[in-house]
């Protein structure tokens, strides 16, 4: 759905290449296909295997790295880094990726996640001397591999992994080497590519499409990979535990040509439609889907049903970032404008309205108005995944229950603040059923069981990367 309307965030996506002359338009390009994942910052640094260099600013990759820009950014490899801001977290500090310069030889870093004890590693830190320049929790990391004096860095950077915790994907790049690593529970999407005899990381595989790279497998959990000029590596920093890919990668945040632990996004989705038309057969006359997401959704809804699938959604794709906006009335006016319903197609018809989530109601309740302001005679909203009902403080921008519609209401009574004639939700079986992964998946928005430790400051992160 709307992301940047409703609240419903993925914090960011990363992208690397090791050995391509054309490092970091390859680079662009990566970071330009993961744009969904991060639309308020943006950030690149390369290496000629001397010096790192890097660059970012907050804003689109298109208006970050102009052709300008990117004559400044030559070499054989490179990280880059898309990112949304949270609260506390933004500012040009907190883009990535960060960079640090040492008598040591210099190092970039980037991350997609967050860590659950980043606070209390922070506080240890500062203890010990440590200066903080950015409210990130991806510094941490840094602060970690330098404080332990290894005199061989990735003997550092697995001790600093060891003391982290939660969800991340991170890249970090020296002036002669990259490395990738995955958290032992997997909750992040993480893939390697290859480009010719280039190798390529990146969040999504649509982004390998994008540069004609071939996919070669997606990273372990618990995986430290290792990319230089003789090729990759592979170390495991931690056994593997407790699997749980994000759920919402499926649902959500991922782009629909996007292969996440072998299943297409795009297939995931069109099964939750038909697993909806099992669970909740409605009789209606057209079904729609609320771009993007929630558009394989309806197709599958619709070829299960048979109630014909039409486009009662029209998205404007030339709206630009001036229109979010934080407060509820313009939050709606926003709605408004990204959104226009066809009336040509819900006029006088039984509007059967699929969408992904409900995170505020805010967004739905508008969407349903709209629909019927244009003649829809009934709109019944299904949601292709549970009721989100509990906080997440693994990357995604809902950091308290009070924030969130099912975590306060019944779903009648949402139903009746949605204004929708009915409202069902997809059972959390049926969901985890319709994606089919042989492996866990995180469902602790669902049902409050999280897969690591939360701790105490957790609840209130004084930023998520």
């Amino acid at each position: 759905m709307l992301a940047e309307i409703r609240g419903l965030n993925e914090e960011c996506g990363v992208f690397g290449v090791w050995g391509h002359q054309d490092a970091s338009q390859i680079t662009y390009y990566g970071l330009h296909s993961l744009q969904h994942r991060g639309q308020e910052g943006t950030g690149m640094v390369v290496t000629d295997g001397k010096k790192l260099k890097g660059m970012k600013g907050e804003g689109l990759v298109a208006e970050i790295f102009t052709a300008d820009a990117m004559k400044e950014l030559e070499g054989k490899a490179a990280i880059g880094h898309v990112r949304y801001a949270t609260a506390g977290g933004g500012g040009y500090e907190n883009v990535q990726p960060l960079l640090f310069n040492s008598q040591s030889g210099s190092l970039a870093l980037c991350h997609n996640g967050n860590l659950v004890n980043a606070t209390a590693l922070k506080h240890q830190l500062e203890g010990q001397g440590s200066i903080f320049q950015t409210s990130s929790d991806t510094e941490v990391l840094a602060h970690l591999i330098k404080r332990a004096g290894f005199s061989i860095l990735k003997d550092g950077v697995k001790n600093a992994l060891s003391m982290i915790k939660g969800a991340y994907a991170f890249l970090i790049m020296t002036e002669t080497e990259l490395m990738v690593a995955l958290d032992p529970n997997g909750m992040r999407p993480l893939s390697l590519g290859k480009i010719g005899d280039a190798y390529a990381v990146a969040s999504e595989t649509c982004a390998f499409d994008v540069v004609g790279a071939e996919y070669i497998r997606d990273i372990l959990p618990g995986e430290l990979l290792i990319i230089d000029d003789n090729g990759f590596r592979s170390e495991m920093f931690a056994m593997a535990s407790n699997i749980a890919m994000c759920t919402m990668e499926y649902v959500y945040f991922s782009r629909p040509d996007s292969n996440i632990n072998g299943i297409n996004v795009h297939t995931a989705r069109k099964n939750l439609g038909k697993q909806l038309a099992f669970e909740v057969p409605i009789e209606g006359d057209v079904v729609t889907g609320v771009p993007d997401s929630s558009i394989s959704v309806a197709i599958g809804y619709a070829e299960a049903s048979g109630i014909p699938y039409e486009m009662g959604l029209i998205k404007n794709r030339y709206v630009g970032r001036t229109f979010i906006q934080p407060s509820q009335s313009l939050r709606e006016q926003g709605v408004k404008m990204k959104l226009s319903p066809v009336r040509g197609v819900v006029e006088g018809k039984r509007v059967i309205m699929v969408d992904d989530s409900i995170v505020r109601g805010t967004t739905s309740k508008r969407i349903v108005t709209m629909l019927k302001e244009a003649g829809a005679t009934e709109v019944h909203v299904l949601i292709s995944s549970p009721p989100i009902k509990n906080p997440c403080f693994y990357g995604i921008d809902t950091s308290s229950k009070e924030e969130l519609i099912a975590g306060n209401h019944s779903v009648e009574e949402i139903r009746e603040i949605i204004g929708a004639d009915t409202l069902t939700f997809l059972s959390t079986e049926g969901m985890v059923k319709a994606i089919g992964r042989k492996d866990g998946q995180c469902l602790a928005c669902f049902t409050g069981e999280y897969p690591t430790e939360i701790y105490p400051s957790t609840v209130h992160p004084y930023e998520k990367v």
